[in-house]
Parts: structure tokens; C-alpha cells; sequence
């Protein structure tokens, strides 16, 4: 009787290991089908949209030409479509298994750290989820595997961007100090201090200028130009002029032309004390190229987790 029971569950056994790795080999043949997300934080002008749509065609040949990445999609977080939601739906109804997600963020941020991860499903963290709700900001996690990939910060693209545009204004780099304005969430100021420090070192070690200071275009839908009016004055305290640099991503007109502007106009001397552009990060084909490497060096990573 015991042989009997040893043959039948030594049976039943073999044919659920059989089962289980004809299921595993199942698995291991589905073929991987790639995708790359740019995911940027939104604004409702077209302007600041159209740059980043700009710089997902500045990039796309040169992702898919290998084929291995066989899709790219630009997604908005918030103020308009597509959404994160959207293009994740988009993503799994076309079959694919793994999504490359890029940031187009400057630093880390609730954005960056918290909202992306929890809409993706990366990451469930209730005040995010909460915030996201109050929005109505589509939460999706998709059938694809996600990877989501670091902000800008951690490249020298920003100091070299910064860097580039300082020159075009720059006159006299003795006499001027640099004021760089930004957006970002108060949370997070001392990573943001931290960054511009950075930025500004670089410059003045590169054209010498010395001077400067940073503030705020807005936090997280508080706009006031206040901000950069006191930014500007500080550095008139100690030089005679201020090279004034948008640390924003896109161009937005209520950024640069309004809140900027005004910030501007109520400094010390005004417009006559301030070298002024108000452009944006965006165009940069460093950025470009940032794109494009990270984008290879998560390849590599979904690629090897098949």
C-alpha cells in the first residue's frame, strides 16, 4: 500500500514541476516589447508643452534605430493631457512588457519622489495618493513593468546649460552677479539650494562671476515675483549689474514674461540693473543627449532582468 501512495503523489509531483516549467518556459519565450515614457510636470501653455514635445521628435530616431526600443511617448503630469494615466494605458494596450519612464526634472521633488511612483503603482504613499485625488490625477499601474529612471540633477548638464546662457548675456563678469529662479516645493529647498550652489560655482569658475543668489517664480501654485525682485537686490548690494537666468524647463509665459518681468521691473534700478532673457532650459541637445544615454543604460537593465 505505501508503494502505491509513493508512486501516486510522486506522480502528481512530476506532472506540477512539469506544469510549473512549461509555465516558467512560457514566460522566459515571451518576447520583450519596449517602450520609453518622457514624462514632464505639465502647464497649461502651449508653448512650455510644445518644447517638450519637441524634444521627444529631437530624440526618437535616435532610441529606436537599434530596435530594441520599439515606442516613445511623451506624458504630462498634471494641467492636460495625455497624462501619465494615458500613456501607460496606451503602452499596455499596444503589448507592451517594459517601460523605460524618464523624468524631464530638474531635482528631486514630491513630484519626482512621491506623485510619479504612486500613479505608476510603484509606490503607495497615502499623502501623495490623497493629493493626487484632490487633483484628479489618474493613478494606473500598467500590465508592463516600469522602471523609472533619475532626475537631471545628477548630470553636469544643468551647470553647462546655465553656463551657456550666462555667456550670451554676460558683459562685464566682474562687475556682474548671477540670480538664478527657479520652481520647486519649499520641502525640498535645501537639495534646491544645494543644486544652484552647484550651478553657480560652476559658472564662476568657468567666466568669473562671483556673486549670486537664488529665489523662487513660484512653490508649488504660489506664484509671486517678490521672490525674484529680492534675489536680484541682493546681488545689486555687491555689483553693479544682475544676470538674471530662468531655471525652469520650458518656456511659460506666466513664468518668464510675468512673474520674472514684474520681479524684475520692482528691483533696485530696474530693467537698466538686469541682463535679462527670458528663455529656458529647453531647446539643449545635451539634454538630448542625456535622454538618449539613460535611456541605454536602462535598456541594458530591462534587458537583463527578462
Amino acid at each position: 500500500m505505501k508503494t502505491i501512495y509513493f508512486y501516486f503523489f510522486a506522480s502528481v509531483f512530476l506532472i506540477f514541476s512539469s506544469c510549473d516549467s512549461n509555465v516558467k518556459q512560457e514566460a522566459s519565450n515571451v518576447k520583450q516589447k519596449i517602450g520609453v515614457l518622457l514624462v514632464n510636470h505639465g502647464s497649461r501653455s502651449a508653448t512650455w508643452r510644445n518644447a517638450l514635445i519637441q524634444l521627444e521628435k529631437n530624440v526618437t530616431d535616435s532610441i529606436l534605430k537599434s530596435g530594441e526600443v520599439t515606442g516613445i511617448k511623451t506624458a504630462h503630469m498634471e494641467y492636460t493631457e495625455p497624462s501619465i494615466a494615458t500613456r501607460l494605458k496606451e503602452f499596455d494596450k499596444e503589448g507592451y512588457t517594459d517601460i523605460i519612464i524618464i523624468p524631464i526634472f530638474l531635482t528631486v521633488s514630491p513630484h519626482s519622489f512621491e506623485d510619479i511612483p504612486t500613479i505608476i503603482g510603484q509606490k503607495e504613499d497615502p499623502q501623495s495618493a490623497e493629493m493626487l485625488k484632490i487633483e484628479k490625477i489618474e493613478r494606473y499601474t500598467p500590465k508592463a513593468k516600469t522602471y523609472l529612471a533619475p532626475t537631471l540633477d545628477f548630470t553636469d548638464v544643468l551647470q553647462k546649460n546655465v553656463l551657456r546662457r550666462t555667456q550670451s548675456l554676460s558683459k562685464n563678469p566682474s562687475k556682474e552677479g548671477l540670480v538664478l529662479i527657479g520652481y520647486g516645493d519649499e520641502t525640498y529647498d535645501k537639495e534646491w539650494g544645494q543644486l544652484f550652489a552647484k550651478v553657480a560655482e560652476y559658472v564662476n569658475q568657468q567666466i568669473g562671476i562671483s556673486e549670486y543668489s537664488y529665489g523662487w517664480c513660484g512653490h508649488i501654485a504660489h506664484y509671486d515675483p517678490i521672490h525674484t525682485t529680492t534675489a536680484i537686490n541682493k546681488v545689486l548690494e555687491k555689483k553693479e549689474m544682475a544676470v538674471v537666468i530662468p531655471v525652469l524647463v520650458a518656456h511659460d509665459e506666466m513664468f518668464q514674461i510675468k512673474i520674472i518681468g514684474d520681479g524684475i521691473a520692482k528691483a533696485k534700478g530696474g530693467k537698466d540693473k538686469v541682463l535679462y532673457k527670458p528663455d529656458a532650459i529647453l531647446p539643449d541637445i545635451n539634454i538630448e543627449n542625456w535622454v538618449i544615454k539613460i535611456t541605454k543604460e536602462y535598456l541594458q537593465k530591462v534587458q537583463a532582468a527578462k
